[in-house]
C-alpha cells in the first residue's frame, strides 16, 4: 500500500535541511513492507530506493548451492539501493524484510535528479554508502573469526538498535540464514543465552532480558559497526 509520507523517522532523511529535503519530498511515498519480502535479488536492476522507518531490511549474500548468510544489515540508518542514486546499478546482494514495518520510498532516476541539484544530499549518501561498505567488511571479519554466541548477541542488539523493542519476532530458520549455522546450532546458542538470564527464547520470539549482558559476550564488531555509523552519520541510531 502506499500513502501519505510518514513522520520522518528515517534519521538519513531527518537529518536533510529543510530546502535540500525539499529536492526529493514529492517524490516520496510511503509503503508498509511485511516480513519476508524480497526486495532485490542479485543482478536486478536498482529502480527503487528504500527509506525504511520502522522495518528492518536484510542484505543477503547467496552461493551456488543455495547457503546465504547475511552481510549487512539496514534500518532506519539509511537506505536501501543508495548507490543507484549516483549512478544506474544492479544489486549486488539479496534484499529481504526482516522485520515488517514502514518505508519511504522513490525511484532511483528521481533521487538522482534530487542529488544533481543538493550537494548536501550527495554527501549524505555517499558517507552512508561508505558507512554500509564498512559494516559489509565488518562482517567478513566477524562471519570467519569470531563464535556463533558473540555473533548471535552482536546481531541481537545491532537488531535492538534499529526497532526500539525488546521482543523480536524471529524464526530459528531465519536467524540460521543471518548467521550462516545450522538450526540446531542456533537452538543450542539460544538455549545457552537463556540459561544465563539474557534472553527469553520461545518458537518464533526471542525477549531480551539483560542488555549490558548481551552487550558483555558480543564480539567488538557491534560496536565498531555503531560507531562507523555515528561517525560518518547524524545521529543515526537512538530512541
Amino acid at each position: 500500500m502506499t500513502g501519505p509520507l510518514h513522520p520522518l523517522k528515517n534519521r538519513l532523511l531527518a537529518s536533510l535541511p529543510p530546502e535540500d529535503f525539499g529536492y526529493i519530498a514529492a517524490q516520496l511515498s510511503h509503503q508498509d513492507l511485511e516480513k519476508g519480502k524480497l526486495l532485490y535479488d542479485p543482478g536486478d536492476p536498482i529502480d527503487t530506493v528504500y527509506f525504511p522507518h520502522d522495518c528492518v531490511i536484510s542484505l543477503m549474500t547467496l552461493m551456488e548451492n543455495g547457503a546465504a548468510i547475511e552481510s549487512a544489515t539496514i534500518g532506519r540508518e539509511g537506505g536501501l539501493g543508495l548507490m543507484a542514486a549516483i549512478s544506474s546499478r544492479q544489486s549486488l546482494s539479496r534484499a529481504i524484510v526482516q522485520a515488517p514495518g514502514g518505508v519511504s520510498r522513490i525511484s532511483a532516476s528521481a533521487l538522482r535528479e534530487g542529488v544533481e541539484r543538493s550537494p548536501v544530499l550527495r554527501d549524505l549518501i555517499e558517507r552512508h554508502n561508505d558507512a554500509l561498505f564498512g559494516h559489509a567488511i565488518q562482517s567478513v571479519a566477524c562471519n570467519a573469526l569470531h563464535a556463533v554466541e558473540a555473533r548471535f548477541c552482536r546481531w541481537l542488539l545491532g537488531f535492538r538498535d534499529r526497532i526500539d523493542v525488546d521482543t523480536i519476532s524471529l524464526t530459528q530458520e531465519f536467524l540460521a540464514d543471518m548467521l550462516g549455522v545450522q538450526r540446531t546450532t542456533v537452538t543450542a546458542v539460544a538455549g545457552a543465552l537463556q540459561a544465563k538470564g539474557l534472553i527469553r527464547y520461545r518458537r518464533g520470539v526471542v525477549d531480551i532480558l539483560d542488555r549490558p549482558g548481551l552487550e558483555a559476550i558480543a564480539c567488538e564488531c557491534y560496536g565498531a559497526v555503531r560507531k562507523g555509523y555515528e561517525r560518518l552519520l547524524p545521529e543515526p541510531f537512538g530512541s
